[in-house]
């Protein structure tokens, strides 16, 4: 069990709350960029509450134990999402994979778009779980690192199997055994996100790109790179860039990649950090390349024939959002269903052609290939063996690590 972290975030741990929610993928994300303004203001809002006051610290709870099961009697499950991360219909209203699902199965999803950000809605749903109590919500969606965080306190429940055997069958291999939750006992991802190198043909004006050191050492490239606001693409790429693993590396092994990443700033290289807002400028021609997530770089291609990426032979980072079922959820077995359904290739197929983050479903391919031909044949939606060999994941951190590495990333973008 991971040592519990104090009433109130550290200064460092705020500040990367507020770099996430002003530019990190919480800020203009595909699942948001819709709803950017009220999205922000909420976000910022549960923020100010956050870092304001204290949160009961954690004792020994029932978290993570199951609550009696209603799902025979009340045909329902509560389920938490980010925004703009379900298909919908025309009218922008309905999700046609989840009128699928209640229609196949009698179950009601009570369907929330209530995550902007995984710190804040850790302190959202926090209270309760540490006090053993029901959250209200009997599935949600979080980002892998919080995700096991989750599953160490104690506060998720550990799957049925039973209830789970198309995402068992079809999970795709590349994302079966992460350090934070090995075997997937309680958790299936949602989506994968890919961190690749995009660039702008006309704006590099001959110059080769390869691999991340194109960007941190050719003159050529001078004020013309941008790199990620978020320290685990960042500095996970530039890991790899190093022959270091992120799943394994040492604190001076981060220490050295940060002092290179410092080179590359202190010498003008980088023009800035940025979350999501590095589109314009990559559109537009001001950015010859930078680290991009490759949801984005799916929606800039279509747009914009100049726009291009590629994956280093070093490999890229890939993170996952994650369903979990959260301790004393009164729902678990339809959560567990509905889990299984989006492991189906058909509902999976719906929900690529809308969203264009990783598919983690095996199968899929050939469904979507009916719905959008050109993602079925896109990498960074549905990876080839050559993109999945490549994929890498960031280790967990302790709380010690995560705090320790924030700050000197911190101080490196000068947020």
């Amino acid at each position: 069990m991971e040592q519990y972290e104090p009433d109130r975030l550290t200064p460092v741990q705020v500040a990367a709350v507020r770099r996430s929610l002003r530019s990190g993928r919480a800020a203009l994300t595909r699942r948001s960029l819709l709803r950017a303004s009220a999205g922000g203001a909420l976000a910022a809002g549960a923020l100010g509450a956050l870092s304001g006051c204290g949160i009961p610290a954690a004792g020994k709870t029932g978290g993570g134990t199951a609550a009696e099961d209603h799902s025979a009697k009340e045909k329902e499950v509560a389920f938490s999402n980010w925004t703009e991360y379900m298909d919908v219909d025309e009218s922008g209203k309905r999700h046609p994979t989840l009128d699928a699902f209640t229609e196949r199965t009698g179950i009601r999803v009570k369907y929330s778009e209530d995550i902007n950000d995984n710190n804040e809605f850790f302190g959202k749903i926090k209270p309760q779980l540490a006090a053993g109590q029901e959250t209200g919500r009997d599935l949600i969606v979080l980002t892998d690192w919080l995700a096991g965080r989750l599953i160490r306190l104690g506060w998720v429940q550990k799957l049925d199997p039973s209830h789970l055997p198309h995402a068992y069958a079809n999970l795709s291999p590349q994302f079966r055994t992460p350090d934070w939750d090995p075997g997937r006992a309680y958790s299936y991802p949602w989506q994968g996100i890919a961190t690749v190198i995009a660039y702008n043909r006309k704006a590099l004006d001959g110059v080769e790109v390869t691999s991340l050191s194109d960007l941190l050492d050719d003159p050529k490239l001078k004020g013309r790179v941008g790199l990620l606001t978020e320290m685990r693409d960042t500095v996970g790429m530039t890991l790899l860039d190093m022959d270091k693993d992120p799943g394994r590396f040492t604190d001076d092994d981060y220490d050295a990649a940060v002092a290179r990443l410092q080179r590359a700033v202190d010498k003008g290289q980088i023009r800035r950090f940025t979350g999501n807002d590095y589109t314009a400028d990559l559109s537009k021609g001001d950015l010859a390349a930078c680290l991009a997530w490759a949801g984005d770089v799916v929606q800039l291609k279509a747009d914009n024939p100049d726009v291009g990426f590629l994956v280093p032979d070093s490999g890229y980072i890939t993170s996952t959002d994650n369903l979990l079922v959260p301790g004393k959820a009164r729902h678990k077995t339809n959560a567990e269903r509905l889990i299984d359904y989006f492991y189906e290739p058909k509902a999976a197929a719906r929900l690529a052609a809308y969203i264009n983050y990783v598919c983690p479903v095996d199968g899929v391919k050939d469904e979507l290939a009916k719905i959008d031909p050109d993602a079925a044949e896109n990498p960074l939606i549905i990876p080839d063996q050559a993109m999945r060999a490549g994929s890498r994941a960031f280790r967990s951190l302790s709380s010690a690590e995560e705090t320790a590495y924030e700050g000197k990333f911190a101080k490196l973008t000068g947020a």
